[in-house]
Order: C-alpha cells, then structure tokens, then sequence
C-alpha cells in the first residue's frame, strides 16, 4: 500500500486541479491566478477567517521594476535591485530563486491589476532597510494596496477579513493609516488636516451604525479584502474551518491531502498538485525549539492557528527543511501590556518610537548594542547578539518629553495621563537615571555613562557607536525638525522612563526548501512531484536577511503567482 494512502473510509475523494492550503497572501493569491488560468481550485483554511499574518500587517510589497513605480515617478530597475540582494546577503546562496522572483515580480502585479481587483501604488518615498548598499533604492520596491470599501464585500464576508491587531485601531474599530496619524492627532493645524479628520470620523460613524467596526479597509485588511474579493468573483470555493491532516501520496507524487473539516476527514485528490501555504513556523513548538534561540520562541505574532501544519506535512513525505542561514526567522521587538483580567496587549515596535531623537536602548548591563533607528529586524538581531533571554529584554529608555513629542509603544504621542501604565508595569519611572537603573535591574554607572555617552552624540550630531541617523531609512523615520541628526537629541531631563521590549517572529524566515517555482524539494535538491510551497512555509528567499518594506509579502504573492501558472502548465 503506498504511503500516506491508508487513510480511514470517509467516502469517495473529492476531485481538484489544486488543492492550496491556508488563506493568506500566497494562498490567496495562487488560487486566484490559477481559477484565471482555468483551473478547477479549492482553498481551504484552518481558521473562520483569511488574511493570516498578512490581514494585520502593513500590507506591503517588495516588488522591484515595476509599472506602478514608474507611474508615481519614482521608476525602478529590477538589475539594480539585484545588486542591492548580492550585496546584502552576499553568499548565503539562493541566487536562482531571487532571480525567479525578480523576473516574475513586475509582471505578477500588472497580471493581478488587469484581471482582478488587486491595487497597488507605490511609495516614492519608503526607503530599503539597508540603504547603505549598493543599489539600495529610496522609493518605488515598497508598494501599499489601494483602501478597499470592505461594504462591498457583503456582511458576512467582511466577518471573514481577519481583523488588525487592536492596538493599531481607535474609537472601537476604525483602522488607521500612516497618512491619518496627523490629521487626526492635530485637526486644527491645517485645513486639510480638518477636513480629512473630519471625513474619516464621519464615516467610522456611519459604519459603526451596522458593523462591528470600521469598514474603510487599508494596508494589510484592505489587499486580503481585494483579494477575497477577486476569489468570490471569480467563484473560487473557501472552505473554512478546515485543517490539513496529511499529505497522500503514490509514486514519489503528492496527490492530494487529508483534510478535517466541520463534517470530519476527507480525502481531496489534486491532479495538477498541492500548495502548502499555512503560516510557516509560528506556533509550533516544536519547531520553534529546533529552530529559534531561546530569547524569541516565548513570542509570536502570527495567529493562533498558525501551527507549522505545512512544515510538518512536508517533512513527512521528504521536503527539506532550511534553516535559511542567517536567521530562522524575521523579528520584531514587542512590548507587552498585562491586563488585570489576565490578557494582555503586544505592541510591535515597528519604527514610529525607535528612529525618533530622544530615545535608547540598553541591554541588561545598561549599554546600547544597536543602532536603534535600523529596521525591526536588524534591531532584534543585535539584541539577541548581545545575550537576549527569556525573563531578560532589553529597554527604551527615554524622557518626559519624548513621550510627549513622539510616545513610546502602547503610551501614545502627547498621552498626559501615565499613571495606568506605570501601574501596570509597562511604563518604568525614575526621578534620576540611577533610579530608573535601579527599576530596570542594570547598574546605574554603566546606564549613566551611556546616557552621557549618546547625549554627547547628540550634541555633535553623530553617532559614534552604531550610526544612528547615518542612513537614508533612520533620517526618513526620524523627526526632520530635530536638527542637525533628525535621529539624535539629548535625553534628559528627568524623570526618566523605560519600556521592556523582547524579540517575537514576525514571519519564519526557515521553512520548506523550493525553486523559483515553488516546487518543494527533497534533500538531493530535487522537486517532489506535486508538492509546491509559498508563503512562509517556504524559506525565505532573502536567507535571513530583511532588505526592505514588504520583504515577506511581496516574495509571497509573485512566487505564489508563479506556482499557479506553473501547475496550470504555462511560462512566466
């Protein structure tokens, strides 16, 4: 009997072209692609919702060359762009499936916008992570989808959106973009501002009226919502609540999957293949111990339901795992608020407080140990290099005043009232610096000389340390009043503060080896017939490294684009 074909009677097997599990930005946008194609494709979820990891991101896209980059006038070249990757990641390897994913990357989203309702436009200004490399680019490989209307998804699919994580909306549900920020903090500094204020909480409550919360969907809601919507058209069926069990294979071929669904187990018989695009590592714990250092496997902010169901099925028909060489995952430092009733609220500390002038961050000795303005990513990898544990963050350290200007994490800009979250642990207070080293459990001369150290930084407008401010993505983040360093100025006064913040996976950078087609592979490098891997159960193409914006979605959606056209018999 072959393996994996024994399975307990549960009828005869529903029959498919393609078979993709999980519904997040490669889910989704293979089993788009390849319904355009002609293909006879069921999409299956673990949740009752889609979107994934992608619903409460950002939303963004790293794609190089494209049209839409050229049309907000800031064109691209995708051998330019190859120079930037060579140069960062250097010789970690992966060289053919970047190159696949640059040459598909242009022509995936111009695909996506002529046949569905996929948008995008892109940043003229939103620098690489790495803007000191060669072929860095400031503006035009980070693209943001167009604001979706979720209305016109209908009630009940607009339930299926998962929705942002709840620290990134206000007044009960309205989500709100970067470009929202001033207008709505300071309405009266200009009449634009007044009036997109004005429009934007018009129209949370008009929604509030008949939803659950706002229905003005953008970044990451507002490209699941597009592409639900693309799926529904093109009559793609969805079936949620529906777990992958194992893989069925015969031959050395994958031909289709168990699944556990409201009504049981079942086999489904995929002729053309199966795509695994589950999540990637997040919460298996398993995984998690083989694969993360200690100080990051506490935290994840993947969804619950992300469990490595994909890894783990395709490790037990013979995919290779890959550790993805420089990191096993990509990471984000997050704060964490303990609430009486025993929840808790998880802040990622993306940029908005790090890159801004006035605030450091010092390991458990009281010493910096990065340049506090460089991407999530990086930011974290020199906290685990400096000896980063569970029961052991680093801190944000900042003033009064910073919090005022700027805030800190969960205390938001110019917040007046302190005194809930200094009860609640998450904001530490000291008169002087010694007292706050004291709080924070680090010596106080170490922490007062780093302070002295950074203030004296400050004053000359260069950080002699790590080189904050010295790249074009810490000065674009940074304040551009604050001179001559918009990342550096003095901290102090007192009282002092400080905010404990800890590595979490923001996406597995290991996961399943694959080609440019996202073809699984064994451990001789060969493609597992039937078998394709997207999202971030494919490991990563950028080898542990994070060269910019949109760096997990973007491979995501062009190589998943790839593998449709790949299992509907078609060329890039």
């Amino acid at each position: 009997m072959p393996d994996g074909a024994g399975v307990a009677a549960q009828g005869p097997a529903e029959e498919v072209d393609l078979l993709v599990i999980g519904a997040g930005a490669a889910g989704m946008t293979a089993a788009l692609v390849a319904a355009l194609e002609g293909l006879q494709v069921l999409l299956c979820e673990k949740t009752s919702m889609v979107g994934g990891t992608t619903a409460t991101s950002a939303g963004t896209v790293w794609v190089p060359g494209t049209s839409q980059s050229a049309a907000a006038g800031v064109p691209d070249s995708s051998a330019e762009a190859a120079r930037y990757l060579a140069s960062v990641i250097g010789t970690r390897g992966g060289e053919a499936q970047r190159a696949a994913f640059l040459e598909a990357g242009p022509l995936a989203l111009d695909d996506l916008e002529r046949r569905s309702e996929v948008r995008f436009v892109a940043a003229k200004a939103h620098p690489d992570y790495l803007g000191n490399h060669p072929g860095a680019a400031f503006g035009g490989r980070a693209l943001g989808p167009e604001p979706f209307d979720g209305r016109l998804l209908g009630a009940e699919d607009f339930q299926r959106v998962r929705p942002p994580r709840p620290e990134f909306m206000v007044l009960g549900g309205m989500m709100v973009a970067r470009a929202d920020i001033a207008p709505l903090l300071k309405p009266f500094a200009s009449s634009a501002n007044l009036v997109q204020a004005v429009r934007l909480l018009a129209r949370h409550v008009r929604d509030r009226l008949r939803h659950r919360r706002g229905t003005r969907l953008v970044m990451g809601n507002a490209l699941v919502a597009r592409l639900l919507y693309s799926l529904r058209r093109q009559g793609v069926p969805i079936r949620f609540d529906t777990a992958l069990v194992r893989l069925l294979h015969e031959g050395g071929r994958v031909t289709g999957a168990v699944l556990r669904g409201p009504g049981g187990e079942r086999p489904v018989r995929a002729l053309r293949g199966v795509m695994l695009a589950t999540g990637g590592v997040a919460w298996n714990p398993e995984l998690r111990e083989r694969l993360f250092p200690e100080a990051a496997r506490p935290l994840s902010l993947a969804p619950e339901g992300n469990t490595g169901d994909g890894i783990v099925a395709g490790l037990g028909i013979g995919a290779e795992l890959d550790d993805a060489g420089g990191s096993a995952g990509l990471w984000m430092p997050c704060s964490v608020l303990e609430r009486p009733d025993g929840t808790r609220s998880v802040w990622p500390h993306i940029l908005l407080d790090r890159a801004k002038p006035g605030l450091i961050a010092v390991d458990g000795h009281g010493r910096r140990f990065t340049n506090e303005s460089d991407s999530y990513h990086d930011f974290c990898m020199g906290m685990l290099r400096a000896g980063a544990a569970p029961g052991r963050p680093a801190h944000l350290v900042c003033d009064r005043s910073f919090i005022r200007d700027y805030g800190i994490g969960l205390v938001h800009q110019g917040t007046a009232r302190l005194k809930p979250f200094l009860e609640a642990g998450y904001l530490i207070e000291g008169a002087t610096l010694g007292e706050l080293a004291h709080r924070i459990g680090v010596p106080q001369a170490a922490l007062e000389q780093t302070v002295a150290e950074h203030n004296r930084y400050a004053g000359n407008g260069v950080d002699e340390a790590f080189g904050k401010g010295s790249s074009p993505m810490n000065r674009f983040n940074g304040d551009p009043e604050n001179r001559p360093n918009p990342c550096l100025r003095p901290i102090g006064p007192g009282p002092f503060y400080a905010v404990a913040v800890q590595p979490a996976d923001l996406a597995g950078s290991a996961g399943l080896r694959a080609d440019g087609d996202g073809r699984a592979l064994d451990a001789a490098g060969q493609p597992i017939r039937g078998l394709y891997v997207g999202g971030n159960d494919m490991a990563s193409i950028f080898r542990g490294t994070y060269p910019g914006p949109g760096t997990t979605i973007g491979p995501a959606m062009v190589l998943g684009w790839r593998t449709a056209r790949h299992a509907a018999g078609l060329p890039v």
